[in-house]
Order: structure tokens, then C-alpha cells, then sequence
């Protein structure tokens, strides 16, 4: 008995100790010191980046290659066209969320032949161990978790205003790199063969540059796609939004009352997650077409003045301005919950809480406690922000599948033939998305007799020595590179049967 209670202690001792060193990586001593005061050298010796702490590259590394296990289809991308360099002479500034599944994105670019510089696109939600291990190998990473407003935009332009390295490629998320560089350096444009774009803060900013005549290079919405939408947008928020509600408040939602506002995909993961827990949801929306969805989900359609007074938790979901007002916050009872899983910071009005009668108290990381002049206490959530990146993790095996459709546009805008995209903004093709699909899931055979049922054909194909010719000389076929890449990691990835 003495020897197995000295085994447990020994084994709680090593437990205690691995999880002391592991915190050092992100509680050293130098935390208090901003990224920007110090001169960091990565391994080889360059000092073009800005983290946290340089030392924590080991740490991400061990979080990158984790998150590849998940992530096949983008792998699988990687080692079938990285001899093919079908970014080669690439340039992408990418303003994203810096997290082990981008860092994965990130190394597939640059297998690819890209030269890349990144930041990011929340404040809060970067991984500093996961930005150290890109700068370790070389990526130019401006972006640690907890920046301020002055470092955000700074950062931004550290990526796009350097000596020697102009982009021809931009990865966007939100639309802030985009809006920073037609601001700052409009002549940029010139030689920028395109924009990808993945959220619908983003793509509605883009549309907004569209219609005035004002957007200058293609655009691709990969927001709007089917695999961002019915997945990204779905699946992940679905799960996420309980981890991080759970994470920060320790509530139990089991009869709570709880209002989700907007009723997209991001809006439909939160509900159904939510209502499997007992929660009692309401939905507010202006979508005539996605509040009958809610009505027919079971879900009671109502406008947020009518339950503000009663619930216990607003989560936003419309990637809008002021959806959550002043007025209504003054409104909501003591203890109430508000939290946002839109892209922009702006659905809640947090700047109107930042008055002298209010008092903020930080009771733990991304957790605030708004407190009126009469005690009442609003618990508010990253600042506003995007909640389940910055007070928790997201899905690897769905975000892969959006990681995937981003490299395919970059891909599919930098090697498509002059004139094919104009200074629009465009959608990824539907059979594009089936192909991706296909390759994370297995599909039924189906007999001639079936076949002559339906209106489509079949066929079967080995698609890797047609790539290899589109690759080595992409113009000279009709077929989009984008369409043959895709094909490829299909039949990389299982024996399939492709419908045209």
C-alpha cells in the first residue's frame, strides 16, 4: 500500500510538473513586456516577426502536427501538387485567425511555392505557441494574443509595408487587410491578382467596394460556399458555442431562457446545441424565409424587446452593427449573459458601456463583469468578439474543410488565365464543393439500371497525369486548375464516383 500511494504521489508530482511547464509557455515573466518593445531571432536567424515569445516554437510545433492528423484533405493537397508549385512566385498577406489549423494552411502555401506574411484578424484569438512556430521556420507573423487596437492595425501593416515584398495574393477574414491596404496603399492593387474572402463581415464589405466601382481585382467569396456554410458555419459553431459558454461562465443551461439573433448557419448551430441542452431558445431575425425556419425548427420567433427583461443569455449571430443597443443592455436583468459568435466586434454596443457610471470588473480571462450604478451585473464575453475563438477551441476536422476551399481559390485566382475573373466578386462553383466533399467521405455505388433513374451520367477517372499537364502549363486547357486540383485529392483520398 505504501508503495502504490508513493506511485500516486510520484504520478500526481509528474502530472503537476508537465502542467506547470506547459503554462510557462504562455505565463513567462516577459508576458508584461508588448511583443513590439523586444528583439526577438528565430533559429535562422531572422527577426522579421512579432510574437510573443520566440521560445514557444517547440510548444506550437507539437500543436501544428496535432492538428494535421485532421486535416487530410489539405494534406493530401500538400504532397500530391507540392512538386508542382502551383503558387510558385506567389506573394499572400493573409489577416486570418492564427491557430494551429491555419498554421497547417499556412506550410500548405508555402509547400505550394508561396511566400507568405500573416497576422490577425481578432485580438484575442491567436495562438502565441502556434504564431512562434511559424515565425521559427520562417513565416513573417506579426499577431499575439491580446493586442490592443493600436497593435492590431499595426501589425496589419507591418505584413503589407516591408522593404523588398510587395503581395500579389490576399487571404482576408473580415475584411480589415483589405480595408487597410485600399486606405494606405492603393497603388498595392496593381499587382494583386486577387482576394479571398471568408467571412460574411468580409464578403459584405467587398460587395459594398463591388457596387460603388471601387473593388479593382477578383474577389472569392468562400463565405457563401456550401462547404464554408453547410459546415464551417454549421457544424462548428454547434459544437464551439457550448465550449466556450462552459469554459467562461459554468452555467448550466437547462431551463435557461436564451435568445440567439440571426438565424444562418451560425445562428442554427448555436440553437440546436443549445435546445440539446434544455434551454429554452428564441430567435430574433429580419429574414422572413430564415424565421420560418426557426418556426418550423421549433423555435419561437420574437423581437428582442419583447423577452429583454426575461432572458438570461443574448448570443449574436448576424455579423450586423448595434444588433444588442445601450438601451437594451439597461434593460436585461441581473446576471445575464451576452456573448457574440458574428465576425465583427460591433453587434454588441461595447463603447457605449465605457462610461464613467459603469464600472468593468475582470473576474477571469474574457470574462467582465459590467456593473450599473444600482448593482445590476451584465457578464460579457470577450469584449464583444468572436466567442469560440477567443474562449476556446473550434473543430479541426471542419475547419480543415474550409482551410481546403481557401487554398483551392488562392490557387484557382492565381493561375486562372487573364480575363477570366473580372473585378467582381464570384462564387465557388457547386460541382467544385461536391469534389471537396467527396474527399472526407465515402459514397454509395450505384448499377446501370439505377444510373438510367437518374439525370446525370457516370464516369470514372484517373486524374493525376491530367493535372500534372494543367499544372505544368495551366492555360492550355478549358478546365479550371481548380476543378483538376480538387479531382485529385479525391482519388488521393478514396475510389469514388464522380457525378458531372
Amino acid at each position: 500500500k505504501a508503495g502504490r500511494r508513493s506511485l500516486s504521489r510520484s504520478i500526481s508530482q509528474s502530472s503537476t510538473d508537465s502542467y506547470s511547464s506547459a503554462a510557462s509557455y504562455t505565463d513567462s515573466s516577459d508576458d508584461e513586456t508588448s511583443p513590439r518593445d523586444k528583439t526577438q531571432v528565430n533559429s535562422k536567424g531572422s527577426t522579421d516577426f512579432c510574437v510573443k515569445n520566440i521560445k514557444q516554437a517547440e510548444f506550437g510545433r507539437r500543436e501544428i502536427e496535432i492538428a494535421e492528423q485532421d486535416m487530410s484533405a489539405l494534406i493530401s493537397l500538400r504532397k500530391r501538387a507540392q512538386s508542382e508549385k502551383p503558387l510558385a512566385g506567389a506573394k499572400i498577406v493573409g489577416c486570418t485567425h492564427i491557430t494551429a489549423q491555419t498554421a497547417v494552411l499556412i506550410e500548405t502555401l508555402v509547400a505550394l511555392g508561396a511566400q507568405c506574411r500573416w497576422t490577425a484578424c481578432n485580438i484575442y484569438s491567436t495562438q502565441n505557441e502556434v504564431a512562434a512556430a511559424l515565425s521559427e521556420i520562417g513565416v513573417a507573423v506579426f499577431a499575439w494574443k491580446g493586442e490592443s487596437e493600436d497593435d492590431f492595425w499595426w501589425c496589419i501593416d507591418r505584413c503589407v509595408n516591408t522593404e523588398g515584398w510587395q503581395p500579389n495574393m490576399i487571404l482576408d477574414d473580415g475584411g480589415d487587410l483589405t480595408h487597410w491596404m485600399y486606405k494606405k496603399y492603393p497603388n498595392v492593387f496593381k499587382k494583386i491578382r486577387g482576394i479571398v474572402e471568408e467571412s460574411v463581415t468580409g464578403v459584405h464589405r467587398l460587395y459594398q467596394l463591388s457596387k460603388a466601382g471601387k473593388l479593382c481585382v477578383p474577389a472569392m467569396n468562400v463565405n457563401d460556399s456550401v462547404t464554408k456554410q453547410k459546415f464551417d458555419n454549421l457544424y462548428c459553431c454547434r459544437e464551439s458555442i457550448l465550449d466556450g459558454l462552459k469554459r467562461t461562465t459554468d452555467v448550466m443551461f437547462g431551463g435557461k431562457q436564451v435568445v440567439v439573433c440571426g438565424y444562418g448557419e451560425v445562428g442554427k448551430g448555436c440553437c440546436a446545441a443549445l435546445k440539446a441542452l434544455g434551454a429554452i431558445v428564441y430567435v430574433t431575425e429580419i429574414d422572413p424565409i430564415c424565421a420560418l425556419q426557426a418556426c418550423m425548427d421549433g423555435f419561437r420567433v420574437v423581437k428582442l424587446n419583447e423577452v429583454i427583461r426575461h432572458v438570461d443569455v443574448i448570443i449574436t449571430c448576424t455579423g450586423n452593427k448595434n444588433v444588442v443597443t445601450r438601451d437594451q443592455l439597461d434593460r436585461m436583468k441581473n446576471g445575464s449573459i451576452v456573448c457574440n459568435m458574428g465576425h465583427s466586434n460591433t453587434e454588441i454596443d461595447v463603447a457605449s458601456l465605457r462610461t464613467p457610471e459603469l464600472t468593468w470588473e475582470r473576474v477571469r480571462s474574457q470574462v467582465d463583469h459590467v456593473i450599473w450604478p444600482d448593482g445590476k451585473r451584465v457578464i460579457l464575453l470577450a469584449e464583444g468578439r468572436l466567442l469560440n475563438l477567443s474562449c476556446s477551441t473550434v473543430p479541426t476536422f471542419v475547419l480543415s474543410i474550409t482551410a481546403t476551399t481557401q487554398a483551392l481559390a488562392l490557387i484557382e485566382l492565381y493561375n486562372a488565365p487573364e480575363g477570366r475573373y473580372k473585378q467582381d466578386v464570384y462564387l465557388l462553383p457547386k460541382k467544385m464543393v461536391d469534389f471537396l466533399c467527396r474527399t472526407l467521405s465515402k459514397l454509395n455505388r450505384i448499377c446501370v439500371l439505377q444510373m438510367n433513374m437518374l439525370p446525370v451520367s457516370i464516369c470514372r477517372q484517373n486524374t493525376w497525369v491530367s493535372t500534372r499537364m494543367v499544372l505544368l502549363n495551366p492555360t492550355t486547357t478549358g478546365t479550371p486548375l481548380l476543378i483538376i486540383l480538387i479531382s485529385f485529392i479525391i482519388s488521393s483520398c478514396m475510389d469514388f464516383v464522380l457525378i458531372k
